[in-house]
C-alpha cells in the first residue's frame, strides 16, 4: 500500500513538474513580415513609423504611451517608450512594454528601425522580450518594407502568442500601406 502512495506522489510531482515547465519555459520564435508601400518614398515611410505616435495608429493594441527618453541626432536617434496595448484576441487583458528604439539611414535609399521590448502581463515576474529589425528600402516609385521579429513566449502559450504576433504585425502593415 505504501509503494502505490509513493508511486502516486512521484507522479504527481512528474506532473506538477511538466506543468510548471511548460508555464515558465520560454521558447524563442522568428517571423518576417513584408508590405510593399505603393507610390511611396522609402524616407517618408521610415520617418511614420519612426515616429512612435503613428504606431500607435498602426497598431490598434496600443491604448497609451509615454517617451521616457530620446538622444542622438538625424543619423542615429534613440528613444526609450513605455507603453499600455490590450491583448486582440482577449481585450480585457492588457499587458505593459518598454521598448528601446534606434532609428538610422543605412543608406540614400534604405533606412532601419531596431527595437527591443520587454513586455510584462500584470506584474515584471511574467515578461518575455522581442527583437524587431524594420527595414524600408527604396523600390522603384515604391517602398519594400520588411521586418523581422524574433519573440519569446512560454511554450504552453505559443500558438496565442503567434496569432498575437501576426495580428498585430499584419494590422501593421496593412494600415501603414494605407496611411500612403
Amino acid at each position: 500500500m505504501q509503494t502505490i502512495w509513493c508511486k502516486k506522489r512521484v507522479i504527481l510531482w512528474c506532473v506538477v513538474g511538466f506543468v510548471l515547465w511548460l508555464l515558465l519555459h520560454k521558447a524563442q520564435y522568428n517571423v518576417r513580415f513584408e508590405a510593399v508601400v505603393k507610390k511611396s518614398e522609402a524616407i517618408e515611410v521610415w520617418e511614420y513609423v519612426a515616429d512612435f505616435s503613428n504606431l500607435k495608429r498602426l497598431n490598434p493594441t496600443i491604448k497609451e504611451f509615454s517617451i521616457e527618453a530620446e538622444s542622438g541626432n538625424y543619423d542615429h536617434w534613440k528613444y526609450t517608450v513605455h507603453y499600455t496595448e490590450f491583448l486582440s484576441h482577449l481585450p480585457s487583458i492588457e499587458n505593459y512594454a518598454v521598448a528601446h528604439y534606434q532609428v538610422k539611414p543605412l543608406s540614400k535609399t534604405s533606412y532601419i528601425i531596431q527595437s527591443t521590448h520587454r513586455t510584462c502581463l500584470y506584474t515584471s515576474l511574467a515578461c518575455v522580450d522581442s527583437v524587431s529589425s524594420f527595414t524600408f528600402e527604396q523600390q522603384g516609385d515604391s517602398t519594400l518594407c520588411i521586418e523581422d521579429v524574433t519573440y519569446e513566449c512560454p511554450v504552453i502559450f505559443s500558438k496565442f502568442c503567434e496569432k498575437e504576433v501576426w495580428y498585430q504585425r499584419r494590422e501593421i502593415m496593412k494600415n501603414l500601406q494605407s496611411a500612403f
